[in-house]
């Protein structure tokens, strides 16, 4: 059965100082929900948090005591050398880092990062014994235009599908529609399942049905605490890749509980 999972990526936001003491605020929050749910028989989510690389270390010695894990927000495609300013997914991985984020829109957008650097970039993850949350999505411009399918199709087909159904299982899939990231606007539970289900066809075609069936497929779309329930309740919306709600313990909480 594949996991259940709310991950928060802080972008870059949170000094040292602020992100230890939200993490400790979420920490004390998160305590009393797992006493809550002692007897009820419900599990949380996977939590995992996604601080800048300067917290990284510290965020993953703080989440020993609870079942959170922590990762990045990005990693070199290189392994090591002369590449200034870049962070290798070794050194993420000696950092305790599960996780990391490949493929963000924000990357793709601001930083130029083509489909084949993503993939490379999974191949130095997978190396480094990292788990990957993959990202795709279209723009608004491409929606518009009816080509919402053929751009997820040909990110996921240069991003993944070079990998073998074994590395499958260490890949989540984050669905990031970019006309609704900051924009005002929003997808609906319907929009959001229809892209789900599309991605888990096209994993499906590529490997196979019980990979498209295990595989997590996060929404991450501007969710929040007024939509995460309904968001969450679709069939192939697996839970979310959460940003500007993940930075307020009492928000991230609520996105959480969502998905109970």
């Amino acid at each position: 059965m594949r996991k259940r999972i709310v991950a928060g990526n802080w972008k870059m936001n949170k000094t040292h100082r602020e992100g230890v003491e939200m993490l400790a605020q979420f920490f004390k929050m998160l305590d009393f929900e797992i006493s809550l749910l002692e007897d009820t028989g419900k599990q949380l989510p996977e939590i995992i948090v996604f601080p800048p690389f300067l917290l990284v270390a510290d965020a993953a010695m703080l989440a020993q005591g609870w079942d959170v894990k922590v990762g990045a927000q990005n990693c070199s495609s290189e392994k090591e050398g002369a590449f200034t300013g870049e962070i290798s997914a070794n050194m993420l991985k000696a950092a305790k880092a599960g996780y990391v984020i490949l493929g963000h829109s924000e990357r793709r957008n601001y930083f130029h990062e083509t489909n084949q650097i993503v993939a490379k970039k999974i191949d130095r993850a997978f190396e480094s014994r990292l788990q990957v949350i993959c990202c795709v999505g279209e723009s608004l411009q491409q929606r518009e235009v009816s080509k919402e399918f053929p751009t997820i199709t040909h990110q996921l087909e240069e991003c993944l599908f070079h990998l073998t159904k074994e590395q499958m299982k260490n890949v989540v899939i984050a669905y990031e529609p970019v006309w609704a990231i900051g924009t005002g606007k929003n997808a609906t539970p319907e929009q959001a399942q229809e892209m789900h289900n599309y991605i888990r066809s096209v994993i499906s075609g590529k490997f196979d049905k019980e990979t498209s069936e295990n595989i997590s497929i996060l929404y991450g779309g501007s969710c929040n605490p007024q939509n995460a329930k309904l968001i969450f309740s679709q069939p192939d919306v697996d839970g979310g890749l959460i940003g500007g709600a993940s930075l307020n313990p009492k928000d991230f909480m609520e996105v959480i509980k969502a998905i109970l």
